[in-house]
């Protein structure tokens, strides 16, 4: 259910994060390093309290800490450009969950939900499409289709996989890794084992009942995220309609008069001048947030109301000069786009793709390796093409549709 939800999703949160550790790059000694005003003592004592996970509590040393940024932010871009997802996913919530429980009072309320779903993205099936995973997945399919033999042994697969299991050992063995998240990075890493095997031993009924267990472990954690979103959109409106400022039509008024949340003064005081735009703003708001878990009964009314929080996100980027919180909120609203949206976006991303390579004297959408057209796009016989299932790649002297008519290749899931 839902790959390229899933898929956005994977990409928003990815990118979010990505932005954020590039955009504090000349401060994040102070924000989650040696020289934090929260001191590496009191985030000990703390994370002995509350048992939450922080790589960054393993030594003090400023290399150790400087390792870890760098792989928070270079598992955020392979998580992004979906690279080796699974382990990727895992590497991404290693440093999500390392920085942010190093330093707790940072952030803007992004961190909460960059928390979450950093965790969820590990339990789904996030680069089925819209990835480098899917792309190498359709070429493996391609050559065994035109009779090349068995697919080539994944052996970057294999490195990444000793790599981690040999990390693992090391910090099992030492004073760093323990308890529960032990037997949780453990549990991941035999499940990837598991998975490798069955492909190349049990590729029959074994390979089928793994491939249903992710699903069904896909499709729970969707449903999770989703209940997450309506959770944080139900509680802010309903804790909204208990504060005055809120019930008389007033409160968005107030932080656009705060210099910390004022980017474009001129433009805030454009908007804080009118009465009628902050009451409409400030009544809207409440309404938008308390009816949006209605709304998922409703299709139509339901994305007419995506729509609406999708662009009053972008108003708080841009007057309140929160990017990072929006960018995570949009991202976490994107669990609820219509399929067909979707598909329009991976189109004309895919348009643009091509119209760049030509400008730039580079391969075409149409003869590019790896196939050019958006994956999950209808073929032009009019057969449906499943989800996560990639068109192929056009042979030489060979037309778009002549392979559509002649070829049909069914990817592994």
């Amino acid at each position: 259910m839902g790959p390229y939800q899933a898929a956005i999703v994977r990409i928003g949160f990815a990118g979010a994060w990505l932005i954020f550790l590039l955009r504090e790059w000349p401060n994040r000694q102070e924000l989650y390093g040696p020289d934090s005003p929260w001191s590496w003592h009191l985030a000990e004592e703390l994370i002995a309290n509350n048992n939450a996970f922080s790589v960054l509590m393993w030594s003090q040393s400023n290399a150790w800490f400087e390792s870890v940024y760098l792989l928070a932010v270079l598992s955020s871009v392979a998580l992004m450009i979906g690279w080796r997802t699974r382990t990727m996913s895992v590497l991404f919530m290693i440093g999500v969950l390392s920085l942010q429980n190093r330093s707790i009072f940072m952030g803007d309320g992004s961190d909460n939900v960059i928390h979450l779903m950093a965790i969820y993205l590990v339990l789904t099936r996030c680069a089925q499409v819209w990835s480098l995973d899917a792309r190498r997945a359709a070429r493996t399919a391609a050559r065994g289709a035109g009779g090349g033999g068995a697919a080539e042994r994944d052996l970057v697969g294999m490195v990444l996989w000793a790599v981690c299991g040999a990390a693992l050992v090391v910090v099992t063995l030492g004073p760093g890794l323990s308890g529960g998240w032990a037997l949780i990075y453990w549990g991941l890493w035999l499940v990837a084992a598991l998975w490798w095997a069955a492909n190349r031993f049990a590729p029959g009924e074994p390979r089928t009942v793994l491939d249903v267990i992710a699903n069904l472990v896909h499709n729970a954690t969707l449903v999770v995220i989703m209940f997450e979103v309506c959770l944080i959109y139900s509680t802010a409106g309903w804790y909204k309609i208990q504060g005055s400022r809120w019930q008389d039509g007033t409160a968005a008024y107030y932080p656009m008069k705060l210099d910390y949340f004022a980017p474009w003064p001129e433009l805030n005081d454009v908007f804080a001048g009118n009465g009628l735009i902050i009451m409409v703003m400030t009544y809207l708001t409440v309404m938008v947030q308390v009816a949006f878990p209605f709304t998922l009964f409703n299709r139509k009314v339901k994305n007419i109301l995506l729509a609406v929080m999708i662009a009053e996100h972008l108003s708080i980027a841009v007057l309140l000069g929160l990017p990072i919180f929006s960018l995570a909120m949009i991202a976490a609203d994107a669990v609820f786009l219509p399929t067909a949206a979707l598909l329009w976006m991976g189109a004309r991303s895919a348009g643009l793709t091509a119209r760049l390579r030509r400008a730039f004297g580079g391969a075409t959408g149409a003869t590019a390796q790896g196939g050019g057209r958006v994956p999950g796009q209808a073929r032009r016989t009019g057969q449906a093409e499943q989800p996560g299932q990639p068109g192929q790649p056009v042979q030489d002297g060979q037309t778009e549709r002549q392979r559509d008519a002649d070829t049909t290749v069914t990817l592994p899931r």
